[in-house]
C-alpha cells in the first residue's frame, strides 16, 4: 500500500537492487582529473575541489542514510531525496533555485531478450553534479574515460555540458534498443510471411515484443514534454553556449519517439498478420475436411441404398455383388476427387 510521503521523515529505498552503497568522486578542470572512492560523503568531502567541477557518482541506494547525507551536504530538498530513493518514480525534470533535478529510466539488456529498467537521478548544480544509480552502469564509465581524454574539451566546460553528455548517452542507449527492436520485428514479419510453418512465431513471442515496447514507451515518452520545457526555460544553470548540445539530445529523443511509433504500428500489423495466418490455417483444415466429407457423400448414399431391408435386391444374391460395390465406390470417390483437382479446389 502506498503511503503519503509527507507524513513521515523516514527514508526508504523502494527498489530491488542489492548493490552496496558506495561513492566515486571525479573532480576535473582544464588541467586534469582527480578521482576518489569512498563509502560515505565524509570520506569524499576532503577531496572536493572548489575550483573544479565535482562529479559524485552514488552507486547503490540501499544505505538511505548515506544518500541523505550526500543530499544534505549539497542542500538538496528532502522531497527530492525521497524521489531519488523511490525506484518507481515517474520521469521528470525539475528546476530549483540552485540546482536542476532529472529523474529518468535507463534500460539494460538481460537474458531471454528482456530489459531491466533502473532509475537514474541527476542533480546539477553550479560546480557539482550528482548521479544516483541503483547499480553499476557501463555508461558512466565511458563518460569518465571521455573526461580523462578531454574529448570535445569537456573539462573546459560547465556542469550543464556534462549533464547533456549523460542525457545523450541515455538517448543513445534507447536508440540502440529501439533500432534492435525494429530489426527484430522486421525479421518476425518475414517469418510470419514464410511458407514454412516451423519458422512462424507464436503469439507469445509477439506479446513479448509488445511488453518491451510498453516498457520503452513508459520510460521515454514523459521526457518529450520535460525536455521541451527545459529547453525553453530561462534556467541560469544552462548556459547559452551549451544549449546546442541539449538540442542534440532532443533530436535523439525525437528519433526514438518516431521509431517507437513505427514499432507500435508494426506490432499491431504483426498481430493482424498472425491472426490472418491462423484463419488461413483453419480455412485450409476446414477445406480438407469438407473435401473428404464431399467424397464420402456419394459413397454413403450407395451404402445407404444397399443397407435397406427390402426382400428383393438382386445385388445381394449376385456372385460379384460385393466386388462390384467396392469398384463402384472407388470409381465414384476417384471421380469426385479428380473433379475437385480439375477445378483447382484442392
Amino acid at each position: 500500500m502506498t503511503k503519503n510521503n509527507l507524513l513521515s521523515e523516514k527514508l526508504n529505498y523502494t527498489g530491488i537492487s542489492q548493490t552496496p552503497t558506495h561513492l566515486h568522486l571525479c573532480s576535473y578542470n582544464p588541467e586534469g582529473v582527480h578521482d576518489c572512492n569512498g563509502k560515505d560523503i565524509d570520506e569524499i568531502i576532503p577531496h572536493l575541489q572548489p575550483n573544479s567541477i565535482n562529479w559524485i557518482q552514488i552507486h547503490g541506494l540501499q544505505n538511505t542514510e548515506t544518500v541523505q547525507k550526500v543530499c544534505q551536504h549539497f542542500g538538496i530538498d528532502f522531497l527530492v531525496t525521497q524521489d531519488i530513493l523511490n525506484a518507481d518514480h515517474l520521469t521528470k525534470i525539475e528546476e530549483h533555485e540552485n540546482y536542476n533535478v532529472i529523474i529518468l529510466k535507463q534500460l539494460t539488456a538481460e537474458k531471454d531478450n528482456n530489459y531491466l529498467s533502473q532509475q537514474l537521478c541527476i542533480i546539477q548544480g553550479e560546480n557539482f553534479l550528482l548521479t544516483f544509480v541503483e547499480k553499476e552502469t557501463e555508461m558512466l564509465n565511458e563518460i569518465h574515460t571521455a573526461l580523462e581524454k578531454n574529448v570535445l574539451k569537456i573539462r573546459n566546460r560547465q556542469t550543464d555540458f556534462l549533464l547533456s553528455v549523460i542525457l545523450n548517452s541515455v538517448m543513445t542507449s534507447f536508440m540502440s534498443i529501439i533500432s534492435d527492436l525494429e530489426d527484430e520485428l522486421e525479421d518476425m514479419e518475414g517469418r510470419l510471411l514464410s511458407s514454412n510453418p516451423a519458422e512462424m512465431p507464436g503469439i507469445e513471442e509477439i506479446q513479448q515484443y509488445r511488453r518491451i515496447f510498453r516498457l520503452i514507451k513508459k520510460s521515454i515518452l514523459p521526457l518529450k514534454e520535460h525536455i521541451n520545457k527545459l529547453l525553453h526555460s530561462d534556467n541560469t544553470l544552462l548556459h547559452k553556449s551549451n544549449r546546442p548540445f541539449f538540442n542534440d539530445v532532443n533530436d535523439h529523443l525525437q528519433f526514438v519517439l518516431q521509431t517507437l511509433e513505427g514499432c507500435r504500428d508494426m506490432i499491431s500489423a504483426l498481430v493482424d498478420l498472425y491472426l490472418s495466418n491462423n484463419d488461413q490455417r483453419m480455412n485450409g483444415i476446414m477445406k480438407q475436411l469438407t473435401i473428404v466429407s464431399t467424397i464420402f457423400i456419394p459413397l454413403t448414399f450407395l451404402a445407404g441404398i444397399w443397407g435397406m431391408n427390402f426382400s428383393w435386391m438382386p445385388e445381394l444374391n449376385w456372385k460379384y455383388g460385393y466386388l462390384f460395390a467396392w469398384i463402384l465406390m472407388l470409381v465414384t470417390g476417384t471421380a469426385v476427387y479428380l473433379l475437385f483437382r480439375r477445378k483447382k479446389w484442392y
